[in-house]
C-alpha cells in the first residue's frame, strides 16, 4: 500500500514528459470545448463510447489546462490513518499502466473475461478502468464469496484471469485445476505468492503509454452476477452503454453532482452500485470519489467519517441509514452533508421521516437492478412521495404491465417493465451470458419484465410492491 501513497512523487517526475492525452482530438464526444464532461441528450446514442477515454481522460485534460479545481478525483482512507489522494491525471497514468499489465504481461485481449474480487482498495478502480481501456470484460464480485461460489463464477464465465487478495488466493489455487480457461492470476498484496503475478510491483514498472481502444457503445464492458435469490446467479452482460447513462441530462439530475462535491457511495465492490456509484457517476461529473476501506461494517466509523470529512453526497442502501438511526442520538448534524440517496432495498417511509427529523436532511430514493442500472429515481428537484421509488429515468420508458406485456392503468398492481421495442435502451443489459433461454424468458411483449411487482400513480411515480417470486411463494 505504501507504493500507492508514494506514487504522487514518482508521477511528478514522469508527467513533465508524458503526454497525458494524446488521443483527445480523436474522441467522438460532444461538448469537449465546454467545461463539463461530454454529454448527450436522453435518447442519443453515440456510435463509439469508452468511459476511460471520453470521460476520465477528458477530466485529466481539464486538469492539465487548469480548468478543474484542486479537489482530488479519488480520496481513499482506512482505519489505520493511511490516506491516498489522486488527481484525474494520476488516475489516467495508473490505469494506462494497468492496461499494459493486463495485455502485455497477462496476455489478455479484447473480449476476454477477468474476475475482479477485491475489497474497497484503490487497485479495484485501477483494474476496472484498465479493463475499459483494453476492452477486457471485468466481472466484479464480493469478497464474501465462498470457494464454491468463486468456482461457479470462474467455470460459468470461462474467465481467463482473476485479480484478488491473499484472503482468497488459496481458494483459487485449490480450484485452478477445475478451471482450464484460467490462465493468469494477479495478486493485490504487500506479499508475493507462488504462481501469482504481483500487481503492485508490476504497476511501478509498467509503461504509462497506452492507446485506449475505440470501443463501440454496444461492445461488451462488464458482467454482473445477479444475487441468485431465485436460483443460481446469472451473468448479466452490459455494454459500454451502461457507463453512458450518467451523461444523460435526466440522470445528471438524480444527484446533481458538481466538480466541487465529495461523494461517498457505500457499496460492496461486487455490486453494480459500486461500479456506477463509486466510479462512473461521480467521475462523469468530475467530482471527488471518497472511499473508506471499512473491511467490516461499523456504524460508528461511518458516522465519524461523515463528521470528520467534507462529504456532501452520501449514497447507500436503506439498511445503512436504518442502522445509523439505531445509534443513540436524538439529533445529529453532519457539517458538510447536503444530499442523501438510497437504493438497492426497500426504503420504509418511517425511516425517511426519521432521517429527516434527526438529521435535517431529505432521503431520496432510486431503484435499479444488476440488469439495468438506475430505472427510476426521485430527482432532487422532485417532491418526495413516501413509499414511492420515483419516476422513470431516461432512456428508460417504464410501465406497469400484465403478464402478456399490456400496459395497466394507473394504481393497478402489475409487473414493472422496461420498453425494449422498437429500440432496446443501450443502458439495459445485453443478455444473460451463456443463457439464451433466461434472456428470452424475461421478455414480455414489447417489454423487459424486471420480475418486480409495482404500481404507478397518475403522476408517474412508481411504487415497489415486491418480487414476483416472493409474492408467488407467499401465496
Amino acid at each position: 500500500m505504501q507504493w500507492l501513497m508514494r506514487f504522487r512523487i514518482l508521477w511528478g517526475i514522469h508527467k513533465s514528459f508524458h503526454n497525458i492525452h494524446p488521443a483527445l482530438s480523436q474522441l467522438r464526444c460532444r461538448s469537449l470545448s465546454e467545461i463539463g464532461a461530454p454529454r448527450w441528450n436522453d435518447y442519443e446514442v453515440p456510435e463509439e463510447f469508452n468511459f476511460a477515454s471520453c470521460i476520465l481522460d477528458y477530466w485529466a485534460q481539464m486538469e492539465k489546462e487548469g480548468k478543474r479545481g484542486p479537489n482530488p478525483a479519488f480520496w481513499w482512507v482506512n482505519g489505520q490513518g493511511d490516506e491516498i489522494k489522486w488527481s484525474f491525471r494520476e488516475i489516467a497514468d495508473l490505469t494506462r499502466r494497468t492496461a499494459n499489465i493486463l495485455t502485455q504481461t497477462c496476455g489478455l485481449q479484447q473480449g476476454d473475461l477477468l474476475a475482479l474480487i477485491l475489497p474497497r482498495v484503490p487497485e479495484w478502480w485501477l483494474v476496472a478502468v484498465g479493463c475499459m481501456r483494453t476492452g477486457i470484460i471485468f466481472m466484479p464480485a464480493t469478497i464474501m464469496l465462498k470457494a464454491k461460489d468463486i468456482l461457479y463464477r470462474l467455470q460459468m464465465s470461462k474467465a481467463k484471469g482473476i485479480v484478488t487478495t491473499d484472503t482468497l488466493a488459496s481458494d483459487v489455487d485449490s480450484m485452478a485445476s477445475e478451471c482450464p480457461s484460467l490462465k493468469t492470476k494477479l495478486l493485490v498484496s504487500d506479499h508475493s505468492r507462488e504462481g501469482w503475478l504481483d500487481f503492485r510491483s508490476l504497476v511501478k514498472s509498467a509503461s504509462p503509454e497506452h492507446t485506449c481502444i475505440k470501443s463501440k457503445t454496444v461492445d461488451p464492458m462488464v458482467i454482473f452476477f445477479t444475487s441468485g435469490t431465485t436460483g443460481f446467479p446469472k451473468m448479466a452482460k452490459h455494454s459500454h452503454g451502461l457507463a453512458l447513462q450518467p451523461s444523460f441530462p435526466t440522470s445528471r439530475k438524480i444527484r446533481s453532482l458538481k466538480t466541487s462535491d465529495v461523494s461517498w457511495c457505500l457499496s460492496d465492490s461486487g455490486w453494480i452500485l459500486a461500479t456506477m456509484g463509486t466510479l462512473v457517476e461521480p467521475w462523469t461529473a468530475g467530482c471527488t470519489v471518497f472511499i473508506h476501506h471499512l473491511p467490516q461494517f461499523d456504524t460508528k466509523v461511518i458516522i465519524q467519517a461523515l463528521l470528520k470529512y467534507p462529504i456532501n453526497q452520501f449514497y447507500g442502501a436503506p439498511s445503512i441509514f436504518r442502522m445509523i438511526l439505531q445509534e443513540d442520538f436524538t439529533s445529529i448534524r453532519f457539517p458538510a452533508l447536503e444530499h442523501c440517496c438510497t437504493g438497492g432495498e426497500v426504503l420504509w417511509p418511517k425511516d425517511q421521516e426519521e432521517w429527516k427529523r434527526r438529521t435535517g436532511l431529505l432521503l431520496y430514493n432510486v431503484y435499479g437492478q444488476s440488469e439495468t442500472g438506475i430505472i427510476c429515481a426521485t430527482l432532487r428537484e422532485m417532491k418526495i412521495k413516501p413509499g414511492f421509488l420515483g419516476k422513470a429515468s431516461p432512456p428508460y420508458d417504464v410501465q406497469v404491465i400484465d403478464d402478456k406485456g399490456s400496459i395497466l392503468p394507473p394504481n393497478t398492481e402489475g409487473n414493472i417493465g422496461i420498453r425494449i421495442k422498437p429500440a432496446r435502451p443501450v443502458t439495459l443489459f445485453m443478455c444473460y451470458e451463456g443463457n439464451p433461454e433466461k434472456t428470452a424468458e424475461v421478455e414480455c411483449g414489447d417489454f423487459f419484465n424486471t420480475g418486480d411487482r409495482g404500481m404507478m400513480d397518475e403522476e408517474g411515480y412508481i411504487c415497489f410492491l415486491g418480487r414476483s417470486d416472493d409474492i408467488i411463494n407467499a401465496s
